[in-house]
């Protein structure tokens, strides 16, 4: 990874400014404040975003409502673009973010910018929930945060290098192992208690077969008896249906007598209505006796005919009548009009000649005339219409009498049609009268003849109750019978039931066995070989590192402090500072010595974090923050030559020593003006 520039947007002292890096030795120089860390601070947080802890407070410029900052840098040839911002609401939280890769832009979320960034990187995936450890141990750590890992506890300073070593993950499996042995233990007195009742169970499920066996003899017995009960049950069966026969018979003679006797009574009450429909028959015979005159209904209804054509003439001669009233009273209004015409004319229409007076007048009279004449006329035919009108009325009433009459001769005929019929009816009556009396007397003498066959068979009821109660005792009998039978296949199906029910659980609980025998083993593996494999592993992957570590550690020390001190690392990987015959301890040290074993500490960690992860891709790129705090002018000049052994294609260093200047191929000057930080020339040397 090499860094190429970092644009600067209201981050801490700086409104905008825009910082080159390239290939090589950079150092960014200024006074104290001036500016500097702040840029390390950016080009972290244009990487990884905001940390867990870490407030948006502490990198937006005060009074400003956003901010942000584009970093713009090269891995393995592409170059790679990314945009993070900050906002100011309730509280300072990131905004945007987003990166260029390949000439293509994609806005992300924040975790998922890190992501792609580590990807990016090659750090391991771990990292993404974790903090920017390894880039601090790799690339840029601030002077402060090392020595405060030195001075921390032995188990904190362990535990952190186990994360950035990735060794931790060996406490993780000691501790994920401690949680699964004592699962596998709970498991075991789980399992335990549900196979303690195994023996119990087999001896049960031996006590059940036992009473199965018992019980299927005893439904053999019980079926057997059923088997005679329900012949027995089918002999009484056909008895009693034999004389529900008889009963039944005796119960049909009964229902004949009393159809019978209901056709008797509806015989007599046939024969008694004839008599009396004969005696009113023969009284209205005697009384209708009438001779009706054929003639005279002819004769009346031929008058009626000749009195409906003369009544037919006169309406023909009323309707002429009223046509010639209406001719003559059109001519009259026709005559009007002309008359209305002529008084007013002046001119002739035919000749065209002035119309003479006289000759006017004469014809006004004519008209006149005329009209008289025609009103004299219609006068007599009102009257003649009148007349004719009262003829035709009176035919009218003299129709109407002789229908009434002819209808009243009509009715006496048909009363005359209807006695004839009656005096046959009378002798039909007599005959059916004569039939209702043998029927009568037959339907008697039947009746006795049943009568006989019901006393016979009466008997048959007596013996129907002994046999229903024979029947009754042998149903209980053969009910009791098929209970038992229910009864024992019903004992014989739950004791089966429960046999299969222990055996499953037997079987469960064996299967239950072989997994308790199983996690014992497996528990008992765990705990006496894995444990301590994994513990042996850590150990010697420990050791390895401290030894390691502690030499190259060493010899960035000494490159840095005279040959009098000898330095190395204790198994918890402290710092033990020994000169001669005695050891020093680091708060003894003189500042410029206790910077030596700082910036030692973090190059052999950077060296040896490289070296386990060749891979990554931040191999080439060395941040040192302020890496000669409190050196002697000695130690400045060994500066040049650890430089030189660092071996990086970039490296980027922030002090305020001026000698530092000559060590670099870059200066970049940064100043503070109005609590404003900005760049000043760079120089290439």
């Amino acid at each position: 990874m090499i860094i190429k520039k970092i644009i600067l947007e209201n981050i801490r002292s700086y409104e905008h400014e825009e910082v080159d890096f390239s290939e090589g030795s950079t150092l960014l120089c200024g006074d104290i404040g001036s500016g500097k860390t702040s840029v390390l601070l950016a080009i972290e947080f244009a990487l990884f975003g905001l940390q867990p802890g870490q407030r948006g407070s502490s990198l937006l410029r005060n009074g400003k409502d956003s901010g942000g900052t584009t970093l713009i840098f090269e891995v393995d040839g592409r170059e790679v673009i990314i945009e993070r911002t900050l906002k100011r609401g309730k509280a300072i939280s990131q905004d945007y973010s987003a990166i260029t890769l390949d000439n293509q832009k994609q806005e992300l979320a924040v975790t998922e910018l890190k992501e792609k960034v580590l990807e990016l990187l090659n750090y391991p995936k771990e990292f993404s929930k974790k903090q920017n450890i390894l880039y601090r141990f790799t690339v840029y750590t601030p002077q402060e945060e090392m020595k405060q890992i030195i001075l921390e506890d032995s188990d904190t300073r362990l535990n952190t290098l186990r994360h950035v070593f990735g060794v931790d993950k060996y406490k993780k499996i000691l501790e994920n192992i401690s949680i699964i042995t004592l699962n596998l233990r709970e498991e075991k007195k789980i399992k335990q208690a549900l196979t303690a009742n195994l023996e119990i169970d087999l001896d049960k499920v031996l006590i059940k077969e036992r009473e199965l066996e018992i019980t299927k003899e005893n439904l053999i017995s019980f079926e057997k008896l059923l088997v005679l009960k329900t012949k027995n049950l089918l002999d009484k069966e056909t008895e009693l249906e034999e004389v529900s026969k008889k009963i039944e018979e005796k119960l049909k003679f009964q229902q004949e007598i009393e159809k019978t006797t209901l056709m008797i009574s509806t015989k007599r009450e046939s024969f008694n209505f004839n008599i009396r429909t004969i005696q009113q028959l023969k009284n209205e015979i005697q009384e209708g006796q009438i001779e009706i005159d054929e003639l005279l209904i002819s004769n009346l209804e031929n008058e009626i005919q000749l009195k409906k054509k003369q009544k037919q003439e006169i309406v023909q001669n009323n309707f002429e009548i009223t046509s010639k009233i209406n001719s003559l009273s059109l001519k009259n209004q026709e005559n009007e009009n002309i008359k209305s015409k002529i008084s007013v004319i002046e001119l002739c229409p035919t000749c065209l000649q002035d119309v003479n007076p006289v000759h006017k007048s004469n014809v006004l009279n004519k008209l006149e005339s005329d009209t008289v004449e025609n009103v004299k006329r219609m006068q007599d035919l009102i009257l003649r219409k009148r007349e004719l009108s009262r003829l035709e009325s009176n035919i009218e009433y003299e129709v109407m009498q002789i229908e009434k009459k002819v209808q009243e001769l009509k009715i006496l005929k048909v009363k005359q049609i209807g006695i004839n019929e009656k005096v046959l009816r009378v002798k039909d009556l007599e005959k059916q009268q004569t039939s209702l009396e043998k029927d009568i007397e037959l339907l008697t003498q039947h009746i006795s003849t049943l009568k006989s066959s019901i006393f016979e068979l009466g008997k048959y009821e007596n013996i129907y109750d002994t046999k229903q109660r024979e029947l009754d005792l042998v149903l209980r009998e053969e009910r009791d019978a098929e209970i038992k039978v229910a009864e024992s296949k019903k004992e014989i199906e739950l004791v089966s039931k429960e046999i299969f029910q222990i055996k499953e659980s037997i079987k469960n609980t064996e299967k239950i066995k072989e997994q308790l025998n199983y996690i014992s083993e497996l528990e008992s593996w765990l705990s006496k070989k894995f444990i301590p494999i994994i513990s042996d592993i850590e150990k010697n992957v420990m050791l390895k590192l401290k030894l390691e570590f502690s030499k190259v550690f060493s010899e960035w020390f000494n490159m840095l402090v005279s040959e009098s001190f000898n330095v190395r690392l204790s198994d918890d990987f402290s710092p033990i500072i020994e000169q001669q015959d005695y050891e020093i301890d680091y708060e003894y040290l003189s500042g410029g010595e206790r910077t030596a074993v700082a910036l030692a500490y973090r190059l052999a960690l950077n060296q040896i974090i490289n070296s386990l992860m060749s891979k990554i891709k931040t191999r080439n790129l060395v941040i040192l923050d302020e890496p000669t705090d409190g050196f002697s002018e000695q130690q400045l000049d060994k500066m040049r030559d650890v430089l030189q052994e660092l071996n990086v294609k970039q490296l980027i260093i922030v002090s305020h020593e001026q000698k530092i200047e000559g060590f670099v191929e870059n200066v970049i000057r940064l100043k503070k003006e109005k609590s404003k930080s900005k760049k000043e020339d760079i120089f290439d040397f």
